[in-house]
């Protein structure tokens, strides 16, 4: 597609914020999600904070020339579950999600100095794009149930958290949302086409307002979409409750076997996530016609995510990764400007403090944001699949490289070992690698 902003552009101030606040809405749900499903008195506000850091010392890193926001990874999920429950308090924990997350980034550390030795040569070898395409697809394909899952949710919960809200309702919610930024993108003008989220946004949760004050009025909860009461008691100004804070009061209770607890947690997700971290970058650089694996280099990139993820995990708690829904948003707006994801940074970092801002986003309902991601998970597994055309598919062997791919990661193939757990897109990627090594020595095997 052709792009409205380079990596090198910079749109003017005023277009520059609003741009910069559709990729913070993009991104927010995802994470400020983590902490809200770790628990454990994790603040949302300084996860975001957090992923603000991490994605500065990204774009520091990758010499600001690779336009994605990093944000909570979900990944990781299951570690800091292990770490929490181990620790003897939950400040305890607090050091150890700190620690985890170190010891994820010098994961990535370590194989960003093996590829600046060694180069990328071998990782386009071991992940042509036979094997990269149907992954990157899977990635969007994955996270297709989570999109369809928000549509009919609302935010008002009843006591055993479901929400209040009929389906029905939710979806057509969802629904307002996803034909706006649809109608928004195909045939808006100009400015209208670089923002189809903020106007799909602000149409679903006009919607969804007016639904809630019918119920509000009605007294019928199969109405209420939009949780207004969080406004009552909202500070203007509030320090977010820094992960760091919580830690040095439990350092004392860590002790070297929870240390070796975090590790055996932490470090083999590291790797799985470094499959993720390539494929989302093989995905943007097919974005941006640039190879984000050859310039800045993937040893940049490495040492971005890695060191960004520990730096965002001393506010947040959260380890970072690349997010999708950044690629998809600009893959979608065809606003690629770096800017833009360096003024995300900053104003995910000083929303984080006010909390009317805060609150507001944090009201937008997830059948709304399930309307969004529709579009934004689509782009993903179309761009994976739009990797595929120089493929040639009548070649069996090629065949059963995508086919291995995409069943064994639209069937959700996944291994546990103890508390670790290869994702079934890390799956899908690790059998593909190990089938094209099989078959790439056959020549001539023309599917009949």
């Amino acid at each position: 597609m052709k792009l409205a902003y380079n990596v090198s552009d910079k749109p003017k101030f005023g277009q520059l914020l609003i741009f910069a606040f559709q990729q913070l809405l993009a991104i927010l749900a995802a994470t400020i999600a983590v902490p809200a499903i770790v628990g454990n008195g994790m603040s949302q506000s300084a996860a975001l904070f957090g992923a603000g850091v991490g994605t500065l010392v990204y774009l520091l890193f990758t010499k600001f020339k690779s336009p994605v926001f990093l944000g909570s990874s979900f990944a990781f999920l299951g570690s800091m579950f292990a770490a929490f429950a181990g620790a003897a308090s939950a400040e305890a924990g607090y050091a150890g999600i700190i620690i985890g997350a170190a010891f994820a980034g010098l994961v990535y550390v370590l194989i960003a100095i093996i590829v600046k030795i060694a180069g990328v040569k071998w990782i386009n070898k071991l992940m042509p794009a036979v094997v990269i395409g149907p992954t990157v697809a899977i990635i969007g394909l994955s996270l297709a149930g989570n999109a369809i899952g928000d549509l009919s949710v609302g935010k008002v919960l009843n006591a055993e958290g479901a929400s209040v809200a009929s389906p029905y309702v939710c979806i057509i919610c969802g629904l307002v949302t996803l034909l706006t930024v649809i109608i928004c993108s195909v045939y808006g003008k100009k400015m209208t086409k670089l923002i189809p989220f903020i106007i799909g946004i602000l149409a679903g949760y006009a919607v969804a307002a007016i639904f809630t004050v019918i119920g509000i009025k009605t007294g019928n909860d199969a109405y209420k979409v939009i949780d207004f009461s969080v406004f009552s008691g909202m500070k203007i100004f509030a320090i977010p409750d820094f992960t760091f804070l919580g830690a040095l009061k439990g350092i004392k209770a860590v002790t070297g076997k929870y240390i070796a607890t975090v590790a055996v947690a932490y470090i083999p997700v590291a790797f799985v996530v470094f499959a993720e971290h390539i494929a989302d970058h093989k995905n943007l650089s097919s974005v941006i016609e640039s190879d984000l694996l050859e310039e800045p280099g993937l040893h940049r990139t490495l040492l971005g995510d890695g060191v960004g993820s520990m730096v965002g995990a001393i506010f947040g708690g959260c380890p970072n990764t690349t997010y999708g829904e950044s690629v998809g948003c600009v893959a979608i707006t065809g606003n690629a400007s770096v800017v833009t994801i360096l003024c995300t940074a900053i104003m995910a970092i000083v929303i984080s403090f006010f909390g009317p801002f805060v609150t507001f986003l944090s009201t937008i309902p997830n059948c709304v944001m399930g309307g969004v991601c529709m579009t934004l998970y689509g782009f993903i597994a179309v761009s994976g699949l739009k990797m595929l055309q120089p493929v040639d598919l009548n070649e069996n062997k090629n065949l059963f490289v995508a086919a291995v791919i995409l069943i064994s990661g639209i069937g959700g193939l996944t291994i546990s070992f103890g508390k670790v757990t290869l994702t079934s897109v890390a799956c899908a990627l690790i059998l593909g690698i190990i089938v094209n090594l099989i078959v790439s020595g056959k020549k001539d095997t023309k599917a009949e």
